[in-house]
């Protein structure tokens, strides 16, 4: 009985394949080191290209971010950078003046679909190629180059009580209306002006969205019949989408954070702290009492608003955008 060597009898087939099982993975470490560091220099390349703008931000917004809300729990005057817990949150929402304030910003994101509407259905206009179109467009970004300092001393000559707007409206027999000095309109007042002078940033940014809009889609609405109102409502909105989710957060943030020059030249915050806001009560409180604590403690409550604020509008307007 003849016994067989081991292996004889394997075909060239048998051996190719356990040649095959021998090499190794292609997916495993056991590659050449060239392959791995190649490998690793990609896996690396986006951080260390994001490194630069992560620390930036990290540097001037976030450290001073977390510094600001730290400083909110020391004191002020004779308790200067002591730890004092809540008291100055408390002592914040207790002020009349702070109060005001909140209610102010309130009224803000009531009047913010006006703020956005404005310049969004001018910017349709100006889209639907209206006669005239390019000379309002300029006319209509006018505003956005004045320094609103310039802005608010000219309206306080147009708004004065024996001004020229006064007079004018006292052609129809209606009485002057002091439209800065009743505290039930000059916080109105002031707001109409902020978006007079800002809108025609809000309207360059629609402009630039209609230019993303399928024209197909217009083309296929009007040979279908579809009116105005129907096709800015079914076409051009839903297209809109993003455009508007940015131009209500940004102008949110424009009216919450960008209006202290307005006030402090149309009212000083007056009459008898009607124009309140949060970033007016800040300066008062660095700028004329020296308590940086307690402008610490409001500043860190109006980031808050405003990122509940931005996330709120974002989800509802988000929610809408699939609805539709």
């Amino acid at each position: 009985m003849s016994v067989r060597p081991a292996g004889a009898g394997r075909t060239d087939n048998g051996r190719a394949s356990d040649r095959r099982s021998r090499r190794p993975d292609p997916g495993t470490r056991s590659g050449p080191p060239r392959n791995r560091r190649r490998l690793t220099s990609d896996r690396l390349a986006p951080y260390i290209l994001v490194a630069p703008a992560v620390l930036i931000i990290v540097a001037f917004r976030l450290w001073p971010l977390a510094l600001g809300i730290n400083f909110s729990f020391t004191g002020d005057l004779d308790r200067d950078g002591q730890p004092v817990g809540l008291a100055n949150y408390i002592e914040l929402f207790r002020d009349p003046l702070f109060q005001i304030a909140l209610r102010n910003v309130g009224l803000l994101v009531l009047l913010l679909p006006v703020a956005v509407a404005i310049p969004g259905a001018l910017a349709t206009f100006i889209f639907l190629r209206v006669p005239g179109h390019r000379f309002y467009r300029s006319v209509y970004f006018f505003p956005a180059v004045l320094s609103p300092v310039i802005a608010g001393a000219i309206f306080n000559l147009l708004l004065a009580y024996n001004g020229p707007l006064n007079r004018l409206i006292g052609t129809v027999g209606l009485g002057p209306i002091d439209w800065l000095g009743d505290p039930k309109l000059a916080m109105f007042t002031v707001v109409g002006v902020h978006i007079w002078a800002t809108f025609g940033m809000a309207l360059v940014i629609f402009l630039a969205g209609f230019a993303t809009l399928d024209h197909a889609l217009l083309d296929a609405a009007r040979v279908d019949g579809a009116s105005l109102p129907q096709v800015i409502w079914h076409v051009i909105l839903p297209g809109l989408s993003r455009t508007i989710q940015f131009v209500v957060v940004t102008t949110m943030i424009g009216l919450l954070t960008s209006m202290f020059a307005l006030l402090y030249v149309m009212t000083s915050g007056g009459p008898g702290g009607a124009t309140y806001l949060p970033e007016y009560y800040i300066w008062v409180q660095m700028g004329q009492m020296n308590r940086p604590a307690l402008a610490s403690a409001a500043s860190t409550v109006l980031f808050f608003i405003m990122l509940v604020v931005g996330l709120v509008q974002v989800a509802i307007l988000r929610r809408a955008g699939r609805e539709d």
